[in-house]
Protein backbone atom coordinates (compact mmCIF):
# COMPACT_ATOMS: atom_id res chain seq x y z
CA UNK A 1 0.00 0.00 0.00
CA UNK A 2 1.45 3.35 -0.99
CA UNK A 3 1.85 5.98 1.67
CA UNK A 4 0.36 8.78 -0.02
CA UNK A 5 -1.79 11.16 1.80
CA UNK A 6 -5.33 10.84 2.01
CA UNK A 7 -6.96 11.34 5.13
CA UNK A 8 -7.66 14.36 6.91
CA UNK A 9 -7.98 14.56 10.22
CA UNK A 10 -9.34 17.90 11.55
CA UNK A 11 -10.01 19.40 15.38
CA UNK A 12 -13.09 21.18 16.38
CA UNK A 13 -13.01 23.98 18.75
CA UNK A 14 -10.59 26.93 17.03
CA UNK A 15 -9.86 24.76 14.10
CA UNK A 16 -13.36 24.32 12.31
CA UNK A 17 -14.95 26.88 14.45
CA UNK A 18 -14.11 29.89 17.00
CA UNK A 19 -15.79 28.37 20.36
CA UNK A 20 -14.61 31.05 22.13
CA UNK A 21 -17.71 32.87 23.26
CA UNK A 22 -19.79 29.58 24.35
CA UNK A 23 -16.87 27.69 25.86
CA UNK A 24 -15.95 31.13 28.51
CA UNK A 25 -18.91 31.52 29.17
CA UNK A 26 -19.84 28.34 30.45
CA UNK A 27 -16.49 27.95 32.16
CA UNK A 28 -17.60 31.19 33.83
CA UNK A 29 -20.34 29.81 34.85
CA UNK A 30 -19.24 26.50 36.11
CA UNK A 31 -16.86 28.44 38.28
CA UNK A 32 -19.71 31.01 39.52
CA UNK A 33 -21.03 28.02 41.68
CA UNK A 34 -17.94 27.41 43.44
CA UNK A 35 -18.29 31.18 44.38
CA UNK A 36 -15.57 31.92 42.27
CA UNK A 37 -15.69 35.15 40.01
CA UNK A 38 -14.10 35.80 37.11
CA UNK A 39 -13.08 38.90 35.69
CA UNK A 40 -14.04 38.92 32.56
CA UNK A 41 -14.59 35.83 29.57
CA UNK A 42 -11.30 36.41 27.86
CA UNK A 43 -8.74 35.27 30.70
CA UNK A 44 -10.71 31.70 30.17
CA UNK A 45 -9.64 31.06 26.50
CA UNK A 46 -6.88 28.68 27.69
CA UNK A 47 -9.89 26.51 28.38
CA UNK A 48 -10.50 26.25 24.97
CA UNK A 49 -9.12 23.05 23.51
CA UNK A 50 -8.03 20.66 26.07
CA UNK A 51 -10.03 18.15 27.87
CA UNK A 52 -12.34 20.45 30.16
CA UNK A 53 -11.49 18.09 33.68
CA UNK A 54 -7.69 17.82 32.79
CA UNK A 55 -8.34 21.96 32.66
CA UNK A 56 -10.07 22.73 36.12
CA UNK A 57 -7.37 20.34 37.70
CA UNK A 58 -4.55 22.11 35.70
CA UNK A 59 -5.19 26.08 35.82
CA UNK A 60 -8.30 26.21 38.41
CA UNK A 61 -6.32 24.03 40.69
CA UNK A 62 -9.63 21.88 41.68
CA UNK A 63 -8.95 18.20 42.76
CA UNK A 64 -10.57 15.57 40.79
CA UNK A 65 -14.02 15.41 42.88
CA UNK A 66 -13.97 19.08 42.19
CA UNK A 67 -13.29 19.05 38.51
CA UNK A 68 -15.39 16.53 38.00
CA UNK A 69 -18.56 18.45 39.11
CA UNK A 70 -16.96 21.49 37.46
CA UNK A 71 -17.63 19.98 34.33
CA UNK A 72 -20.94 18.98 35.27
CA UNK A 73 -22.25 22.97 36.07
CA UNK A 74 -20.12 23.55 32.82
CA UNK A 75 -22.40 21.20 30.83
CA UNK A 76 -25.24 22.79 32.67
CA UNK A 77 -25.04 26.01 30.60
CA UNK A 78 -23.08 24.34 27.47
CA UNK A 79 -25.73 21.73 26.14
CA UNK A 80 -28.46 24.30 26.52
CA UNK A 81 -26.34 28.23 25.72
CA UNK A 82 -23.26 27.43 24.77
CA UNK A 83 -23.06 25.08 21.87
CA UNK A 84 -24.25 27.68 19.58
CA UNK A 85 -22.10 30.48 20.94
CA UNK A 86 -20.40 29.71 18.25
CA UNK A 87 -19.22 30.31 14.55
CA UNK A 88 -17.24 28.89 11.78
CA UNK A 89 -14.11 30.10 11.34
CA UNK A 90 -14.53 32.00 7.78
CA UNK A 91 -12.94 29.98 4.72
CA UNK A 92 -13.52 26.51 6.59
CA UNK A 93 -16.36 25.27 4.23
CA UNK A 94 -14.86 26.47 1.02
CA UNK A 95 -11.56 24.77 2.69
CA UNK A 96 -13.21 21.56 3.33
CA UNK A 97 -15.07 21.81 -0.33
CA UNK A 98 -11.59 22.04 -2.22
CA UNK A 99 -9.94 19.53 -0.03
CA UNK A 100 -12.85 17.14 -0.56
CA UNK A 101 -12.71 18.24 -4.88
CA UNK A 102 -8.85 17.02 -4.78
CA UNK A 103 -10.07 13.50 -3.61
CA UNK A 104 -8.71 13.40 0.14
CA UNK A 105 -11.26 11.86 2.90
CA UNK A 106 -12.17 14.09 6.16
CA UNK A 107 -12.65 13.19 9.78
CA UNK A 108 -13.31 15.05 13.03
CA UNK A 109 -11.16 14.38 15.79
CA UNK A 110 -12.01 16.56 19.10
CA UNK A 111 -11.50 16.17 22.92
CA UNK A 112 -15.14 17.35 23.34
CA UNK A 113 -17.99 15.04 24.24
CA UNK A 114 -18.69 14.04 20.85
CA UNK A 115 -22.90 13.70 21.17
CA UNK A 116 -22.26 18.12 21.64
CA UNK A 117 -19.22 17.92 18.25
CA UNK A 118 -21.79 16.31 16.57
CA UNK A 119 -24.83 18.63 17.33
CA UNK A 120 -22.53 21.40 16.46
CA UNK A 121 -21.19 20.28 13.39
CA UNK A 122 -24.99 19.52 12.13
CA UNK A 123 -25.93 23.18 13.22
CA UNK A 124 -22.81 24.72 11.41
CA UNK A 125 -24.03 22.65 7.99
CA UNK A 126 -20.03 20.79 8.07
CA UNK A 127 -21.42 17.34 9.14
CA UNK A 128 -21.70 16.95 5.33
CA UNK A 129 -18.36 17.07 4.61
CA UNK A 130 -16.72 14.58 7.30
CA UNK A 131 -16.93 10.51 6.51
CA UNK A 132 -16.33 10.36 10.47
CA UNK A 133 -16.35 12.30 13.78
CA UNK A 134 -15.07 10.99 16.62
CA UNK A 135 -14.97 12.39 20.18
CA UNK A 136 -14.83 11.55 23.81
CA UNK A 137 -17.40 9.94 25.88
CA UNK A 138 -19.43 11.79 28.72
CA UNK A 139 -17.77 9.61 31.20
CA UNK A 140 -14.36 11.25 30.79
CA UNK A 141 -13.25 8.25 28.44
CA UNK A 142 -11.53 8.85 25.28
CA UNK A 143 -10.92 12.53 26.23
CA UNK A 144 -6.97 12.30 25.38
CA UNK A 145 -6.71 13.39 21.83
CA UNK A 146 -4.03 10.62 21.36
CA UNK A 147 -7.16 8.32 21.83
CA UNK A 148 -9.83 10.28 19.92
CA UNK A 149 -7.15 10.05 17.18
CA UNK A 150 -5.95 6.60 17.25
CA UNK A 151 -9.85 5.36 17.67
CA UNK A 152 -10.76 7.46 13.74
CA UNK A 153 -7.58 5.49 12.31
CA UNK A 154 -8.88 2.10 13.67
CA UNK A 155 -12.69 2.39 13.41
CA UNK A 156 -11.84 3.87 9.88
CA UNK A 157 -9.23 1.74 8.47
CA UNK A 158 -6.93 4.51 7.93
CA UNK A 159 -2.82 3.58 8.17
CA UNK A 160 -0.73 6.23 10.25
CA UNK A 161 1.04 6.99 7.07
CA UNK A 162 -1.46 8.47 5.06
CA UNK A 163 -2.94 10.59 7.61
CA UNK A 164 -2.56 14.14 8.59
CA UNK A 165 -3.68 15.78 11.50
CA UNK A 166 -5.19 19.42 11.70
CA UNK A 167 -5.54 21.24 15.35
CA UNK A 168 -4.51 24.29 17.01
CA UNK A 169 -3.30 23.46 20.69
CA UNK A 170 -0.55 21.16 21.59
CA UNK A 171 -2.81 18.51 22.13
CA UNK A 172 -3.73 17.66 18.26
CA UNK A 173 0.32 17.88 17.80
CA UNK A 174 1.27 15.65 20.59
CA UNK A 175 -1.40 13.03 20.40
CA UNK A 176 -1.27 13.03 16.08
CA UNK A 177 2.88 12.29 17.09
CA UNK A 178 2.19 9.51 19.23
CA UNK A 179 -0.13 7.57 16.53
CA UNK A 180 2.48 8.43 14.11
CA UNK A 181 0.23 11.03 12.15
CA UNK A 182 1.85 13.85 10.74
CA UNK A 183 0.79 17.57 11.68
CA UNK A 184 -0.04 20.91 10.52
CA UNK A 185 -0.68 23.46 13.66
CA UNK A 186 -2.77 26.35 12.82
CA UNK A 187 -2.31 30.20 14.09
CA UNK A 188 -5.67 31.37 13.27
CA UNK A 189 -7.14 29.15 16.57
CA UNK A 190 -6.00 29.28 20.56
CA UNK A 191 -2.05 27.78 20.56
CA UNK A 192 0.67 29.99 19.58
CA UNK A 193 3.48 29.01 17.13
CA UNK A 194 5.73 28.68 20.31
CA UNK A 195 3.23 26.28 21.93
CA UNK A 196 2.69 24.39 18.57
CA UNK A 197 6.44 23.69 17.24
CA UNK A 198 7.56 22.66 20.77
CA UNK A 199 5.31 20.40 20.43
CA UNK A 200 6.63 19.29 17.42
CA UNK A 201 4.05 20.13 14.69
CA UNK A 202 5.63 19.18 10.90
CA UNK A 203 3.91 22.45 9.20
CA UNK A 204 2.17 25.64 10.70
CA UNK A 205 -0.43 27.27 8.89
CA UNK A 206 -0.70 31.00 9.12
CA UNK A 207 -4.27 30.94 7.82
CA UNK A 208 -7.11 28.66 6.85
CA UNK A 209 -5.99 29.01 2.64
CA UNK A 210 -2.16 28.10 4.18
CA UNK A 211 -4.14 24.85 5.81
CA UNK A 212 -5.01 24.04 2.05
CA UNK A 213 -1.80 24.76 0.21
CA UNK A 214 0.71 22.77 2.57
CA UNK A 215 -1.64 19.59 2.07
CA UNK A 216 -1.45 20.15 -1.56
CA UNK A 217 2.14 20.88 -1.30
CA UNK A 218 3.25 17.61 0.81
CA UNK A 219 0.86 15.16 -1.48
CA UNK A 220 2.72 17.27 -4.46
CA UNK A 221 5.82 16.33 -2.69
CA UNK A 222 5.13 12.55 -2.55
CA UNK A 223 3.96 12.34 -6.19
CA UNK A 224 7.30 14.09 -7.11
Amino acid sequence: MSDNLQHILFDLDGTLTDPKEGITKSVEYALNQFNIEVEHPDLLTPYIGPPLFDSFIEIQGFTPEAAAQAVEYYRERFRTLGMFENQVIPGIPALLENLRSEGFTLYVATSKPIVFAEQILRHYELDGFFKYAAGSNLDGTRSKKREVIQHVLDECNVPASQALMIGDREHDIIGAKACGVASIGVLFGYGSEEELSAAGADSIAHTVEEVGDIILRLRQNQLN
